[in-house]
């Protein structure tokens, strides 16, 4: 079994910021550094969402990420055991490199902490999953504003009534991420976020949060709520946080996930998912 270093292998560079590579991140998140979301960080690099099942549970967990592209896109998965992902990065180390991680058993939410080597067993297998953070410097080298971005919050995610397909033990509502857009922005931002199928591809939905089941955009399930203006809409595209809600009806005796918004930054580049 691969057991990559765990020692930050050098300094890491600060402030971390827009420019910075997906190691320096990585290594911020590694050293303790960084313990927060992602968003605006090595914009130029893929992002991940983390799901670590036992291997009894991987099977259908695949499967359910065939059958729900749109909020599941999988990126890449490990070998039984191994911490490693080299065609992500080198040197990554799944139980170290994300700023903050859940834990779950049974269901219920047990911790959130900043490494999990203490937790790590020979059966754990990594799926990691596209996120909207990737497409997010297409939009902004598109001239498209994000509010979120501009304010240094989390993206705002929330719970909805779309349903996904199940597979085995694991099914339950999308989770969505929400941007406020101008009408005319909204349009581009389709456009262009249709090029990114591994990472959600476009919208879902636009408009009435109501229609697919968001009560009130103030108070989001996830990260952190923005105005959207009068001469704005709502945008929605699905979100990788999903699978934590088909996790939650699984109930698999012993889970780990990313934190909302705290992402695995890869050493992949946004351009290289990009469909022609």
């Amino acid at each position: 079994m691969v057991d990559p270093a765990v020692s930050t292998q050098g300094p890491v560079p600060a402030p971390l910021g827009a420019h910075s590579s997906g190691r320096e991140v990585r290594l911020a998140a590694r050293s303790g550094i960084l313990t927060g979301h992602t968003s605006g960080l090595a914009t130029r690099h893929v992002q991940g969402n983390l799901v670590i099942l036992p291997r009894a549970w991987a099977e259908d967990f695949m499967r359910y990420c065939q059958r729900n592209r749109r909020p599941c896109p999988l990126l890449a998965v490990s070998e039984p055991g191994d911490p490693a992902l080299p065609a992500l990065g080198a040197g990554l180390d799944i139980r170290t490199d994300l700023p903050r991680y859940r834990v779950w058993r049974h269901g219920e939410l047990a911790g959130e902490p900043t490494d999990v080597r203490a937790l790590w067993r020979d059966d754990l297998v990594s799926f990691v999953l596209g996120c909207s953070f990737s497409f997010e410097q297409a939009l902004v080298d598109a001239g498209l504003r994000l509010r979120h971005v501009e304010q240094g919050r989390n993206v705002a995610m929330y719970r909805t009534t779309l349903p996904t397909e199940a597979a085995g033990p694991f099914s339950g509502p999308m989770v969505v991420s929400m941007r406020p857009l101008k009408a005319a922005d909204a349009i581009r931002a389709t456009q262009i976020t249709s090029r990114f199928p591994d990472v959600h591809g476009a919208p879902v939905h636009i408009g009435d949060p109501a229609l697919i089941g968001i009560a009130d955009l103030a108070r989001p399930d996830y990260g952190d709520a923005v105005d959207v203006l009068p001469d704005e809409l709502p945008v929605f595209w699905a979100c990788g946080v999903t699978p934590q809600a088909a996790l939650a009806a699984a109930r698999p005796e012993f889970c780990i996930t990313h934190a909302p918004g705290a992402m695995l930054i890869t050493d992949w580049l946004n351009h290289q998912l990009a469909s022609s």
